[in-house]
This record gives structure tokens, sequence and C-alpha cells, in this order.
């Protein structure tokens, strides 16, 4: 058994083809056919199910493959510990991310991290939190930048900041004109969430539980920016946060974003890392970077027509 024959599997593993799990590999594909074989002659169990139109793996095939991630992930450990010894600010880092943070936290803080580290390669994947979770976990991620709380002993979690949210509602709504809310105004609203999977949808729905607001039925959108079309277009309202209608994202005009009194609704974001990182004191430094987010990055944008602090009407 060699370190070469467990990462044709977890290719395997991963891309349930043989031909795409090659070329992920590259290799051919009948070489890391014959390379599987062998490893399951060794073995002495079948670790794939194979069928004309489809490859699936064994239970046995299953766990084989779970812990080749982590010996693979282990021995990638070790030459990282060799070489940032050698040049603790160079090299890769795989950052993952959820969809509703990435694109909009991203033009603040890169250009800042390319001038603190222009040696690092960053190299982002973007994903939902259980996907990003897993990946780190396994090894296929460095780091992650994601929303708290987070149940994990084995990950390390540095808080970065509060993000708040804020009530997007079309201009023709009745709350348009309001100056800033309290929680309890939303109560018996009807607001536009994500579909399932999305950590967004799930702080949103907290929010709910605490207003006395719901979810408006037979409608969940695919991403932020559909929540954003679909208030625009006049069909609800939904909590958008506050990165997410920041400069570079242009304003719609169709849209009044009112903001809360005192304490406003809001996610606490983290960068996590495996505890047995080689990267710690490295993936320390690069945490400080995202928390060096400019603070009026997460109040509500002024908009000239209805100012933050507005008053409420009498």
């Amino acid at each position: 058994m060699n370190l070469r024959d467990l990462k044709y599997l977890v290719a395997l593993a991963e891309h349930k083809h043989f031909g795409r799990a090659a070329a992920a590999s590259f290799v051919s594909q009948p070489t890391l056919s014959t390379q599987i074989r062998k490893l399951e002659d060794e073995l002495g169990v079948a670790l794939v199910e194979r069928a004309p139109r489809r490859v699936m793996l064994t239970p046995v095939g299953h766990e084989v493959a779970e812990r080749a991630r982590k010996v693979i992930a282990e021995v990638e450990q070790m030459s990282e510990i060799a070489r940032r010894s050698q040049d603790p600010e160079a090299g890769s880092v795989r950052l993952g991310m959820f969809p509703t943070l990435g694109p909009y936290l991203l033009p603040h803080v890169v250009p800042a991290i390319r001038e603190r580290f222009p040696r690092l390669e960053l190299l982002l994947v973007e994903e939902k939190t259980d996907q990003i979770l897993a990946r780190l976990r396994d090894g296929r991620l460095d780091a992650a930048l994601l929303a708290l709380p987070l149940h994990d002993d084995q990950l390390h979690v540095e808080p970065l900041f509060d993000e708040p949210f804020l009530l997007a509602v079309p201009r023709a709504h009745p709350m348009a004109e309001r100056g800033p809310l309290k929680l309890r105004d939303l109560d018996d609203q009807h607001l536009l969430l994500l579909e399932e999977g999305h950590c967004l949808r799930d702080q949103a729905l907290d929010v709910c539980r605490l207003s006395g607001a719901d979810e408006r039925d037979g409608f969940r959108a695919t991403s932020l920016e559909t929540l954003r079309q679909m208030v625009a277009s006049g069909v609800g309202i939904t909590l958008l946060p506050v990165l997410a209608v920041q400069p570079p994202v242009p304003p719609s005009p169709d849209i009044r974003l009112l903001g809360f009194e005192g304490q406003p609704p809001h996610r606490q974001i983290a960068m996590v890392w495996r505890r047995s990182s080689a990267m710690d004191a490295f993936l320390r430094k690069l945490a400080d970077e995202f928390r060096a987010l400019p603070a009026h990055l997460l109040q509500p944008p002024a908009l000239p027509d209805a100012p933050v602090n507005a008053r409420r009407p009498a």
C-alpha cells in the first residue's frame, strides 16, 4: 500500500467515475483502475462496485477512503511544517467560505492580504457550510470563514466580527418610510428566505423566532441575489447582511433598507481551522487581516432620501 494508491481511491470516491478520477489524478484511466485493483487485492476486500455506467464505493470502500483522506492530510501537514519553517508567510492556503459572505467580504480584504503577504497564494472555495466543514475536517481545506455557533472540539475558532442584518423592503411597502425598527416590528411579517442548506436561512429563522415573524410560503431562493431581485420586484421582504449592500454592490432604487434600534440582529463571523494544523501560527496572522475590516463597512450605508438615523414618524 502506498500514498499514491490512496490518493487514487480518494479521487474515485470524490468523482465516482474512473475517467474523471484519472483526469483529476493526472494519470490514464487504465492506470488508475489497475492500481485500485491492486489495492483491493492487498486489502483482500472489494472497495468499488463496478457497473457499466456508474461507480459506487462499497461500505468498506467508503470507510477506507475516509481514513485515506486523513492519512493524506497528515502527510501534507508534515510537508507543510517543513516548508513553513523556511518561509512562514509563503505557500498556499485553501480557504473556504459560504456564498452569502464571500463575494461581499473579499473585495474589502483581499488587497490588504496581498500587500501584507505578497508571497501567499490564497485559494478560495465557496460552498455551503456543511460542505466546508466536511472539507475542513478531512484536510481538503486549511481554514474557513463561517458563522457561529459551531460545535466541534477539533476546530480552533477565531471570532472576527459581528455582521448586522438590515430589513430590505420594496419601495412601495408600508414599512418603507419607517425609521429604525424594533425587532418586534417584524411580528406577523412573512419573510422571503433562502433554500435549505444556507446558513443565512438558519440565521434568518432565528430572527423570525425572536420577533414573531415567519417564512413566506411557496418560495425559497437559491441565492442572495435572487432574494434581492424578489424584493426589488415587490414580491416580499427579507433580511440582508450589511456587507451585501455595501459598495461595490450597486444600490437598488426599488429597495429600501431599514436598520434596527439598539442591538440589531446579526451573525458572528469567525475563522476556523483544525487544532492540529501546522499552519496555526500563520492562520492567526491571516485572521487578524480579516478582523481588521473597516468598521464603517459593518454599519448600514447612508441613503440620501432615508438616512439610517431618521426618526420614526409620530
